[in-house]
């Protein structure tokens, strides 16, 4: 098994929730047949969305300081459960000689096989302004949809509540939102962010795909030897 480095400090749910996932993915049969994860939950990595859009603190020094430590540690490959985060990836991955998993690219690829021609984003404002689901979704020849302006407002009011503890709520507000992008016409919703998916899946009736789990499913394939990344 290879060893997998969790570039964490964006989010401590989103860390749990990757390592969760990929502990769940990987078929051991004992205590010993486990993916091997080093984890860097370095908590003086700025917000990545007030980087972006308000010219806050770059993130990019501490995110390298950490993929650095993670790869001195012994990581074969790195990776990033914060979707907003992947905007510094190409400079992240320039300082480091190991492999970076693109998360929002492994998404639409997943996409593309799936078949799917109409796909919505709910994210937060980061996520949507680094338009890297965008493009990705662009490429491959693949609608995307975003919420207008007071949808988008709504869809922050439901991440919040959910990094706030408040699941009920959230559950509503973000099940609205999905509900009104799959009226629009999308047939079926990215969760770019990692609190969506903690209060919406496909029991409530909307096709989620969920980035993290897609990451966590690579992992899994890439650390036990049966894909090589490129």
């Amino acid at each position: 098994m290879k060893t997998v480095g969790i570039i964490g400090g964006m989010g401590p749910l989103a860390t749990v929730d990757l390592m969760t996932k990929i502990i769940l993915l990987t078929p051991a049969k004992n205590d010993q047949e486990h993916i091997h994860m080093i984890v860097d939950n370095y908590p003086q990595i700025p917000d990545r969305t007030s980087a972006i859009i308000e010219d806050g603190i770059n993130p990019l020094p501490f995110m390298i300081q950490s993929a650095r430590r993670l790869e001195m540690a012994g990581a074969d490959m790195l990776a990033i459960a914060c979707n907003t985060a992947h905007y510094f990836l190409p400079d992240i991955q320039a300082a480091v000689s190991i492999p970076i998993i693109n998360m929002p690219k492994e998404t639409v690829n997943y996409i593309k096989e799936t078949g799917l021609k109409r796909i919505a984003l709910l994210a937060t404002d980061g996520t949507l302004a680094t338009k890297l689901y965008q493009n990705y979704l662009s490429e491959g020849k693949i609608t995307v949809l975003i919420p207008d302006e007071m949808t988008q407002a709504r869809v922050m009011e439901g991440i919040y509540a959910v990094k706030s503890g408040d699941t009920m709520e959230a559950k509503e507000i973000l099940l609205q939102a999905a509900e009104t992008m799959i009226t629009a016409g999308a047939e079926a919703v990215i969760a770019g962010c990692t609190e969506i998916p903690c209060v919406l899946s496909e029991q409530d009736g909307i096709n989620v795909i969920d980035p993290s789990f897609i990451l966590a499913r690579r992992i899994v394939d890439l650390a036990s030897g049966s894909l090589v990344y490129s």
